[in-house]
């Protein structure tokens, strides 16, 4: 309670010239939980506004010495901040009640200081519901701002469209960094992608969204790297284009720091991408994938790479500025990586139980370590500077389970297999790439009483190895080895494996030269080891070796593994049409960047007339059912209203494009289907739930795919063509073999930060 909990806040504030205001669900100047302190009746318009009218008119009161710098919110939501409980069409008559009786009671407040209602600023917020009022048809005096809310996740819901553009109190933007609610809060550090912020900002910006620009910070402390970005782009946005936001961290680090701005910068902007791929409240131990496309170690890596960096740059600084450091870069960037590795690893934990592996066991301990590191990193952020910061940090974040945040952090479910038995197949357990599959010895992932496994393929344009554990299922130390064909190359092709002697042991197959390989053959491997196979037999692995080849001076992206992935940044071709052209928005995405159209403001343009991006594919797989292309693209919404949704055109060939509407119309404020995986998942399209699939003929041979933005603000993250090998994760599989680009052989198919 801003006015009432200290007297002197309000002078202070306006000595320094800053503007003070309330939130959207809080009018005229009064914190809603000052009503209930202060107030009487219910919070109703409709039924109490006798007992209202004098809480609001004290709330101008209180702010009238001030009034250069007040911001007052008028109209109302319900009790609680939630919908005022009344059908649509009672609440539009109560809200202009209540905005006629504000507006009468500022006219009368400040009348003997020569100022009218017109005079002073005054702002609607269109927040949830408020926002189908609007569209419904309610209005306010034009000297009031119109207030667009995002969708309390960083997208912009609605921008002013037609003459909405001419009112007197123009439009503005209420915009969230953090947020308490659906579909989960996250409130604990920050997640925000800076790039993701101007690319939403210059949106509101170029459609006139600009008198008043909110940002919803729960609290300061975690947050104020994007606050200060935030700032600075309303300050003036012109001074950032669309890929400025290294260089604007490289002038923040130096001003903060006086050295290694380069450096921080880069981790900062690395920072943004990992942490804005998913909420930390919303990660789970099976978000990353444990068995494809190396997606969780992958993601781990990355962080652990940042984390190396970041300690680094801490390590050289001087011990005066290491407190400040730690908290605005290192520490979200341990806590991150902390919390990442604590869900990754009870991922592996759960698939290494269903394999009845020995290490279950070892990865929930490790589990349960980084959960004690979790608690360290909290209790050294509280202990610096003599305790200044203490308790800003004790936000829970781990073991969530419905949209509210855990009453206390709770480890991710854990299982253990009992380690003084060996299994029933014995000491030994093989496994293979991209399955749960194991031998000997049946599980519902495989056929019963079969001791043989097919991994995946190899192949020219796929990943260079392929990859079988060994590990250990028992009491006792086994030595093994692999028999296979010569033109196969396994590393390492034997070794010793359980508790005494050697550990799990992870073995690559690759083929060192193709030119041996005479066909498309499938290899055996056959493993003997030291010790018995229980009450099943020896174990083998069929390796499938797909053969093929592109033409000679072919240059696209390749299909293995029957599979196409695309970063979008990586096109053949692009058009310009009548100035409207791609531009690409480096580490805007969860991955390598986006594309988007600019203008911003470009008209619709129909699939097949407009700027086109073009992407050379080369396939092999006939797919006499089709084949399905699926898009990644930014959790953005209809800004521009019902009259012009977010679409797209998609063609292979000369086909007739298919124009996709990805985003549903909505009414009453409301939000689309599919939206809480979307703003989940950052990515229209990763869910199953979300429709930006199509299906399209393709025959073995050279292709171009085409893709069309229709309206303008699609933010494209990534293209998958899936030819019926496409296998679940959350990123999509890593881009694909570029011919004319990569080298056969050295392309690994495991990075997702490919430059």
């Amino acid at each position: 309670m801003f006015g009432v909990d200290d007297y002197e806040n309000q002078p202070l504030a306006d000595a320094f010239g800053i503007v003070m205001g309330t939130s959207h669900t809080e009018p005229m100047m009064r914190a809603s939980n000052e009503y209930g302190k202060f107030g009487h009746g219910a919070w109703r318009w409709d039924t109490n506004n006798a007992s209202i009218r004098p809480f609001f008119e004290y709330g101008a009161l209180r702010a009238k010495p001030y009034v250069n710098n007040s911001l007052f919110t008028v109209a109302m939501r319900g009790s609680g901040d939630t919908a005022i409980p009344l059908t649509p069409e009672k609440a539009v008559a109560a809200l202009i009640n209540a905005v006629a009786a504000q507006r009468e009671i500022l006219n009368d407040v400040f009348a003997d200081v020569g100022k009218k209602a017109t005079d002073i600023p005054q702002m609607w917020c269109l927040y949830k519901e408020v926002q189908g009022y609007f569209e419904n048809g309610m209005t306010v005096p034009d000297d009031i701002t119109l207030l667009w809310a995002d969708d309390n996740w960083g997208n912009v819901r609605r921008l002013p469209i037609g003459n909405e553009t001419s009112r007197s109190g123009g439009a503005g933007v209420y915009y969230h960094f953090d947020y308490v609610g659906d579909p989960r809060d996250y409130k604990w550090i920050n997640t925000i992608n800076l790039e993701r912020t101007l690319e939403q900002m210059k949106l509101a910006h170029a459609y006139q969204a600009d008198r008043i620009w909110i940002v919803n910070v729960g609290d300061l402390k975690g947050l104020e790297i994007p606050i200060n970005h935030y700032l600075d782009l309303a300050y003036n946005i012109d001074q950032w284009d669309y890929n400025s936001v290294p260089k604007w961290l490289e002038f923040w680090a130096q001003r903060e720091f006086g050295q290694q701005a380069a450096a921080i910068a880069s981790v900062v902007d690395r920072y943004g991408v990992l942490a804005g791929r998913r909420k930390y409240e919303l990660l789970s131990p099976g978000t990353y994938s444990v068995i494809n496309y190396h997606e969780a170690e992958t993601v781990v890596g990355e962080w652990a790479a940042l984390a190396k960096d970041a300690q680094a740059i801490y390590d050289a600084l001087p011990a005066a500025t290491q407190p400040s450091f730690f908290e605005t870069v290192l520490h979200p960037v341990l806590g991150g990586w902390t919390v990442y590795k604590i869900h990754v690893q009870a991922g592996y934990n759960d698939f290494y139980v269903k394999q009845k592996r020995t290490a279950t066991n070892t990865m929930a301990q490790q589990v349960l370590s980084d959960f004690n590191t979790d608690a360290a990193i909290t209790q050294r952020f509280h202990a610096l500077l003599g305790g200044k910061w203490k308790g800003i940090m004790d936000q829970t974040h781990l073991g969530y389970d419905y949209w509210q945040q855990p009453m206390r952090n709770a480890v991710p479910p854990l299982s253990y297999v009992q380690a003084l038995e060996t299994s029933l197949s014995g000491n030994l357990g093989i496994g293979i790439e991209g399955s749960n599959a194991t031998v000997s010895g049946d599980d519902q992932y495989h056929s019963l009483s079969s001791n043989k496994l097919t991994s995946l393929p190899l192949e020219p344009y796929g990943p260079k190895t392929r990859y079988i554990d060994v590990f250990s299922r028992g009491t006792e130390s086994c030595s093994w080895s692999f028999e296979f064909p010569p033109y196969l190359k396994l590393e390492p092709s034997s070794g010793v494996t359980g508790s005494q002697n050697g550990s799990d042991v992870r073995v690559f197959i690759s083929v060192p030269n193709w030119d041996k390989v005479l066909g498309s053959p499938t290899a055996l491997l056959n493993i003997t080891s030291s010790c018995d196979w229980g009450s099943t037999g020896e174990p083998q692995i069929a390796v499938p070796l797909v053969s093929q080849k592109v033409p000679s001076g072919f240059t696209g992206f390749v299909e293995s593994d029957r599979h196409i992935a695309i970063e979008p940044e990586h096109s053949s071709r692009t058009s310009t049409v009548n100035g409207a052209k791609y531009l690409t928005l480096k580490s805007n995405g969860r991955v390598l960047s986006g594309i988007t159209l600019t203008p911003v403001t470009s008209p619709s343009f129909p699939a097949g007339s407009g700027h086109v991006l073009e992407y050379d594919i080369y396939t092999f797989t006939d797919t006499p059912y089709g084949a399905n292309i699926t898009l990644h693209i930014s959790p953005s919404l209809n800004f521009l209203g019902s009259q012009r949704p977010l679409k797209y055109g998609i063609a292979i060939d000369a086909e007739t494009p298919q124009t996709v509407q990805y985003i549903a119309n909505t009414t009453n404020g409301a939000l689309p289907a599919g939206w809480e995986p979307a703003v989940g998942d950052a990515a229209w399209g990763v869910s199953s739930g979300n429709s930006t699939t199509t299906r399209h003929t393709l025959t073995p041979g050279k292709h171009t795919l085409k893709f069309w933005s229709v309206e303008p603000g699609i933010v494209l993250q990534k293209i998958i063509i899936d030819l019926g090998g496409v296998r679940k994760s959350y990123l999509g599989p890593p881009e694909s073999f570029r011919a004319g680009v990569d080298k056969i052989g050295n392309y690994d198919g495991t990075t997702y930060l490919r430059k």
